[in-house]
């Protein structure tokens, strides 16, 4: 090489160093990676050039500092999303709370405070309404003022006893609490319906069947006459009126067994049957209670001597039967001759069945009549009977009856005579 070509200065290298840049000369910074091979190329021979920096190093400072503010920027956004969610719920959370306790002091107050009607009224539950239904009812029917509050109530308060059906009472100015307590205790308004002794059957049911406060249809066949107790019963609304009369057969029949069991021994009664009839008869022939065994005396000593009875209300009923006489129609001699298999006139013994629903007295009076020799009684025109051993004795009590009712209707003559002058 010659001094000249030595003295020439090498490609890419500069033959001094400036004290420093040219006036207006602009020095570019070059890319990344030609910065890296310029900085290695000017290393002295023989050198190992210094490792180059990590990417990140090689980038300037103001960039990596504004990338990790940006950073740190969505790291306190996130957080703070996450803090403003948080926050919304417990808001929410803090008002839900207030209003259930604002609502339940609400509810409380309202439970407990007077009801809005002003008079005692009924209430009615029909069976199978749930709770939901009787709170709509009463609410309709002014009894309460907000429904919703008392089935609430009815949950908090209730103790888990259910309302029952039935038709109630309700004081005026009753609180939901009151209204709860009285449906809770099932102590529903009780309807009667009183069945005289002496009515038939067909009569008895004519009278349930108008009965307002009984639901349903009648049975479709007629219960047998005289097994119908006579007697109240008593009963909540709506209750059918095939049970009551289940019920009025029941009645009977153990009342009859009872007494039947307790009879004397030596009646000339084949069997309950007769016995029943028997019974029936006598509780036509007289509403005198203290009579009655005096009157079974009668029928039972004619059985034993195997006279006829001779009870006129067994005419009535073999002429009329269970429909019974009408009001306005009396009782002729032909009736008396009339052929029926109730007309005792006619028939011995004892006639087929009962001629209407006898009671516990006309019962028990046959059961254990009275101890006399009695064959005949006639009215005595004051209500009751007079009583007598011999026809003849009887036939003069007839005399002394027919006359009194002879004089008691000229006084009614000459009265309605006066009345009309």
């Amino acid at each position: 090489m010659s001094e000249t070509e030595a003295a020439a200065p090498t490609f890419g290298r500069r033959s001094d160093v400036p004290d420093g840049p040219e006036p207006d000369t602009v020095t570019l910074a070059p890319p990344p990676g030609e910065a890296v091979a310029a900085e290695a190329s000017t290393a002295p021979a023989g050198e190992t050039p210094p490792p180059a920096p990590p990417p990140d190093a090689a980038k300037p400072a103001g960039k990596t500092a504004a990338t990790a503010s940006a950073r740190r920027r969505r790291s306190r956004g996130a957080r703070n999303q996450i803090v403003v969610f948080m926050n919304f719920l417990i808001t929410i959370l803090v008002v839900v709370v207030l209003a259930a306790g604002a609502a339940v002091i609400y509810g409380k107050r309202a439970f407990d405070a007077p009801g809005p009607f002003v008079e005692a009224r009924t209430f009615f539950v029909k069976p199978n309404w749930g709770v939901g239904v009787i709170a709509a009812q009463l609410e309709q029917q002014g009894f309460i003022s907000n429904s919703l509050v008392f089935r609430a109530g009815v949950r908090a308060y209730g103790d888990g006893e259910t309302l029952k059906a039935g038709e109630y009472e309700i004081p005026a100015h009753a609180s939901m609490r009151d209204v709860m307590a009285l449906l809770q205790s099932g102590k529903s308004i009780m309807h009667s319906l009183t069945i005289p002794e002496g009515l038939t059957v067909q009569q008895a049911l004519r009278r349930i069947a108008e009965h307002e406060a009984l639901s349903g249809e009648m049975p479709d066949e007629i219960p047998p006459e005289g097994s119908l107790a006579a007697d109240t019963q008593r009963f909540t609304r709506g209750f059918p009126r095939k049970e009551v009369i289940a019920r009025m057969q029941e009645q009977q029949k153990a009342l009859v067994e009872e007494i039947w069991a307790k009879r004397a021994p030596d009646l000339p009664i084949a069997d309950i049957n007769e016995f029943v009839t028997l019974a029936s008869i006598v509780e036509k022939e007289t509403g005198i209670d203290g009579e009655r065994p005096r009157v079974a005396a009668v029928f039972i000593n004619r059985l034993r001597k195997k006279m006829r009875l001779q009870s006129d209300p067994t005419i009535i009923y073999g002429l009329f039967g269970g429909a019974g006489k009408p009001a306005d129609r009396p009782i002729y001699q032909s009736d008396i001759e009339k052929q029926t298999p109730y007309n005792t006139y006619i028939i011995r013994g004892l006639p087929p069945g009962p001629i209407a629903n006898p009671g516990r007295a006309a019962l028990e009076a046959v059961a254990n009549p009275a101890d006399t020799n009695d064959l005949y009684f006639v009215a005595d025109g004051t209500g009751g009977h007079v009583f007598a051993t011999t026809l003849e004795e009887h036939n003069r009590n007839v005399a002394k009856y027919r006359a009194l009712m002879k004089q008691q209707q000229q006084q009614q003559g000459q009265g309605a005579a006066g009345s009309g002058q």
